[in-house]
C-alpha cells in the first residue's frame, strides 16, 4: 500500500525488530514529549504575555500624544468612563497654578497608563492597554481664570423637558477615558482620580457605559435597537464642523456630555413600524426611510402620493437633519449606560466647533420629536477638548497664550 509523503521506508533497509524497534519507539517518544514540553512552555510565556489563553499578538498602544487628543482621533472603543473634576476657588493666581499642576499630573498619568510599559503592575503582562483619552475645560473654570479658549464656549441654556441633575453633570475639568475592557478603565480611573486630587481637584462625578460588539467598519446600536451615529461627518467636514478655526485652536473642539435616560420597555412596546416612523430610518439596517442604504442622506423632502412625508414631520432623523442647519454636523461618539433596570440610557457625546448648534438642534427636537415621550435628559456638562500634548509638553499649554 501507498505510504504518506514523508514517511516513506526504504525498501533496501531492514525493518527493525524485537529490542531494537522499542529501544527506537522510546527514543522517539522521548524526542516527542521533549518537543511537546519546549512548545507547551513557549505557549504559556505566550499566553501570559498576551493575558488570556491562545491570543493573537497584542495590538499596538494608540499614541497619547499628538496634536489632537486620541479621545477623539482614535476609533471608538467598546468602553468608557467619564470623570469630571472641580478645582477648589482660592484667587485667580492660585487657581492657574493648581490648573496647571492638575493638567500637568493628567498629562503624565495618561501618557504613562496608555504606552506600551505602564508603571501600574496592574495594567502589565497583557499586551498594550490600548487606552485612549480625552481632557477639556469647562467653561465656568476658563471665564473665572481667563482661558485662552474658544469665545464659542459656553454652557448650555435650559430646554424644555430637561431633569438635570447638578450632581451628575457640569465639572471645571472632563476626562473620558476609553479601552477594550472594565479592568484598564478602573485601575487608569483610580490612578487618574488619584493624580489630579494630589494636584489640588476634587472629584465631582463618574459614569461608566459600553458598546456592544460590532464588526469593524459598523454602526454600533443603542438600546432602543437603532444603529446610533450612521451620519457622522468625514473627515474634510471635521475640519470645518468639529475642529477649531485656525489658529491656537486650530486642534481643539467642543464636547457636548448628555446623560439621557431611555424608557426602554415603553419604546418596544410600539409596532416595529411604529418605532421606524418614529426613527426615520428601519431598525434592522438603519436605512433611512427615502433610501437603500444606511449611509444615504434622508431626504426629508420626500413626500408619499398623498402629500404626507415618507420622514415623518416629528421623525427623530428630520429634526436633526444638517440640511436644518446649513449642513452643520457633529461628530457623535456616544455609548449606552446601564445603572439599573430603571435607569437605562445613553451617554450622548457630541464634538462641534460650536455648542450653539447642538442647542439649536436640542430645541428643535424638544419641541417636535416622537421620541421625546421615551427620553428623560437628567445630566448635561460642556467642555473644551484642549489640543494635544507633544512630548515633552502638557495638554493646556495653549490656555495660558
Amino acid at each position: 500500500m501507498p505510504t504518506e509523503s514523508g514517511n516513506a521506508q526504504d525498501p533496501a533497509a531492514p525493518a527493525a525488530t524485537g529490542p531494537v524497534r522499542r529501544r527506537a519507539l522510546l527514543a522517539a517518544g522521548a524526542l516527542l514529549a521533549a518537543g511537546l514540553g519546549a512548545a507547551g512552555d513557549e505557549l504559556a510565556r505566550d499566553e501570559r504575555r498576551s493575558g488570556r489563553p491562545g491570543a493573537p499578538p497584542a495590538e499596538a498602544a494608540i499614541a497619547f500624544h499628538g496634536a489632537r487628543q486620541a479621545g477623539v482621533t482614535a476609533p471608538a472603543q467598546p468602553a468608557t468612563q467619564l470623570l469630571a473634576l472641580d478645582l477648589p476657588q482660592t484667587s485667580p493666581a492660585a487657581d492657574r497654578q493648581t490648573l496647571r499642576a492638575v493638567l500637568g499630573a493628567l498629562t503624565s498619568t495618561l501618557s504613562d497608563t496608555a504606552g506600551d510599559a505602564p508603571s501600574d503592575p496592574r495594567l502589565q503582562g497583557g499586551g498594550a492597554s490600548r487606552l485612549t483619552s480625552l481632557v477639556g475645560v469647562g467653561p465656568a473654570l476658563a471665564t473665572r481664570l481667563g482661558l485662552n479658549v474658544p469665545a464659542a464656549l459656553a454652557e448650555l441654556p435650559p430646554f424644555p423637558g430637561d431633569r438635570l441633575d447638578p450632581a451628575r453633570g457640569g465639572g471645571d475639568l472632563l476626562v473620558q477615558l476609553c479601552a477594550a475592557d472594565r479592568w484598564t478603565l478602573t485601575v487608569v480611573a483610580e490612578l487618574v482620580g488619584t493624580a489630579a486630587h494630589a494636584a489640588g481637584a476634587v472629584p465631582r462625578w463618574t459614569q461608566s457605559g459600553f458598546l456592544p460588539v460590532t464588526a469593524p467598519g459598523t454602526t454600533a446600536r443603542n438600546l432602543f435597537g437603532f444603529k446610533d451615529g450612521t451620519a457622522n461627518p468625514d473627515a474634510a467636514a471635521d475640519e470645518s464642523w468639529v475642529w477649531g478655526p485656525p489658529g491656537v485652536h486650530l486642534n481643539g473642539t467642543v464636547l457636548v456630555y448628555r446623560r439621557i435616560r431611555m424608557d426602554v420597555a415603553g419604546f418596544a412596546a410600539l409596532p416595529g413600524n411604529q418605532r421606524d416612523l418614529v426613527i426615520g430610518r428601519r431598525a434592522r439596517d438603519g436605512v433611512p426611510l427615502t433610501g437603500t442604504a444606511e449611509h444615504d442622506d434622508p431626504d426629508i423632502y420626500a413626500k408619499n402620493p398623498d402629500g404626507s412625508y415618507v420622514i415623518p414631520a416629528t421623525a427623530h432623523v428630520r429634526l436633526t437633519s444638517p440640511r436644518l442647519d446649513g449642513g452643520a454636523r457633529m461628530l457623535r461618539r456616544s455609548y449606552s449606560y446601564d445603572d439599573g433596570p430603571a435607569d437605562r440610557g445613553l451617554l450622548f457625546c457630541a464634538f462641534m466647533r460650536d455648542p450653539a448648534q447642538f442647542s439649536r438642534v436640542q430645541n428643535r427636537l424638544a419641541g417636535r420629536d416622537a421620541l421625546t415621550p421615551f427620553l428623560e435628559h437628567q445630566a448635561s456638562a460642556v467642555a473644551y477638548v484642549l489640543p494635544g500634548a507633544a512630548p515633552g509638553g502638557s495638554l493646556g499649554d495653549q490656555l495660558w497664550t
